[in-house]
């Protein structure tokens, strides 16, 4: 679990709490039924809209990147594809097959799997680059209803404010209830404002950065594999596959990086 994401969305959500409560205003003032309705509803049924009802309700899968995605290695990966080679060039491509059951990624077994099965290289890297746009394919999907659930939810707070602002004018005669109105009006559009900037947006930056931290792995893994299979000496393999790394990585596997 991202402990990360937990705690920014509960912090954040305690802060806003905690804000109100420091300002002297009691929080159940900012509890509106109709504003959540326009507001959580509008935004959950343009979603429905813009890309259909299986696509949104398949979305906790998408979700579960943003909380329970283990933390990417591509550093310990290379050391895992290096030894990989050398037991290769030792015995050869076959001695793998030991090996492949032991290996907890599903993409990565599958690309090894495809060597000790003697498949061509250039059928392993096509099977595997399909593989690999499929799973950025599913990503990028996530991504988007993140990034237009970020834009359409302070359109709705905006449209419940209107919704308020003309019941409010229909009202002019009562003084007293202008004040009350006004207010009503305004939480809806802080309901928007706090969906998209407190959830959505963080949560779609939180899936970019672990699409791009995923890809590169792959890409590592694609390499590697095909590395191994053509039988490339083990310090070419990892000189080839360190490239993907931050220099500070690169350092941490016996490899002298670039500034």
């Amino acid at each position: 679990m991202d402990i990360g994401t937990i705690s920014g969305l509960a912090g954040g959500i305690a802060f806003i709490i905690l804000g109100i409560i420091l300002a002297q205003a009691d929080p159940a003032r900012y509890l509106d039924l109709p504003s959540v309705m326009i507001t959580i509803g509008g935004t959950i049924t343009s979603l429905f809209t813009a890309y259909g009802l299986k696509t949104i309700l398949g979305l906790g899968a998408v979700l579960k990147n943003a909380f329970f995605t283990k933390e990417s290695d591509p550093a310990g990966m290379i050391e895992d594809l290096v030894s990989f080679s050398e037991k290769a060039r030792r015995e050869g491509l076959l001695a793998l097959e030991d090996d492949v059951d032991e290996v907890q990624d599903e993409f990565l077994k599958k690309g090894i799997q495809l060597v000790v099965d003697g498949t061509d290289p250039d059928v392993v890297k096509n099977i595997l680059m399909a593989d690999l746009n499929n799973i950025e394919e599913r990503h990028q999907k996530g991504i988007a209803i993140m990034e237009t659930a970020a834009t359409i939810a302070p359109a709705f707070g905006m449209i419940g404010t209107l919704i308020g602002l003309i019941l409010m004018l229909q009202n002019l005669d009562d003084k007293a209830s202008l004040g009350r109105g006004m207010s009503a009006a305004l939480i809806t559009t802080m309901y928007g404002s706090v969906l998209a900037n407190w959830c959505f947006t963080p949560l779609s930056v939180k899936l970019i950065q672990n699409n791009k931290a995923e890809l590169v792995l792959k890409e590592i893994m694609i390499e590697g594999t095909l590395s191994i299979q053509s039988g490339d000496n083990p310090r070419i393999v990892k000189e080839k596959l360190s490239s993907y790394l931050a220099p500070v990585l690169r350092d941490a596997i016996g490899v002298e990086g670039e500034d």
